[in-house]
């Protein structure tokens, strides 16, 4: 069973934010990079379209020891082999915690979107192996964001591992990292840069400093 060790890097897809190379070309790049987790979170593609996709990344990841999870369906992260599957609060709506555990078996890792310390409290209280808090930044994937003022308290409060994330860059990230953060998740920090395996080498070697 694979476990999201603390310090992890965790880049999320998106092709709508690629600047000039595909999906699977940006997550080669960032795996040569460093990257420790990659999410495949592709809107408005059929899910023909996404197995395809997620087949090839699983591959990818598996090859490079990259942990490789599937946004929202865990019938898809079944078919496709994945390591995992991310459910938002929208998600668990449409399909339990309990189902995605049925569907998936306990060898495989759950984690949860949480946008409020007390969805936090209750996704730890849960069967979920992580939980995804933000978005702390201004971010163009949500039309609100929380601010870093409880990062300190989400720290504190970790039984699980915890991924920071939203419009998170180079810029801001030692700002969360200096908190008690250790691991980051973002997607344009590395989709849209101009050196997408330098950025990530960066990224990277920034949260790692936190782990000496």
């Amino acid at each position: 069973m694979k476990f999201i060790q603390d310090h992890s890097l965790y880049l999320v897809t998106g092709e709508e934010y690629n600047l000039s190379c595909s999906t699977i070309d940006v997550v080669r790049q960032a795996i040569a990079g460093g990257v420790d987790i990659v999410q495949m979170r592709e809107k408005g593609k059929s899910y023909e379209e996404l197995l395809d996709l997620g087949g090839k990344l699983s591959a990818l990841c598996k090859e490079s020891g990259v942990i490789f999870i599937v946004n929202d369906d865990p019938y898809l992260a079944q078919d496709v082999d994945a390591d995992g599957v991310h459910l938002g609060q929208e998600d668990l709506k449409e399909c339990s915690l309990e189902e995605a555990r049925a569907v998936l078996g306990e060898e495989k890792i759950i984690g949860i979107s949480t946008h409020s310390f007390e969805q936090f409290d209750e996704a730890q209280e849960s069967d979920c192996d992580y939980v995804a808090f933000g978005p702390i930044f201004v971010t163009k994937t949500k039309d609100y964001h929380l601010g870093d003022s409880e990062v300190p308290a989400v720290v504190d409060a970790a039984q699980k591992p915890v991924i920071f994330i939203g419009g998170i860059d180079l810029g801001n990230v030692e700002s969360l990292l200096n908190q008690g953060a250790k691991n980051i998740a973002v997607i344009r920090a590395i989709v849209q840069a101009e050196d997408i395996c330098a950025s990530t080498k960066l990224l990277k070697e920034r949260i790692s400093q936190y782990g000496e």
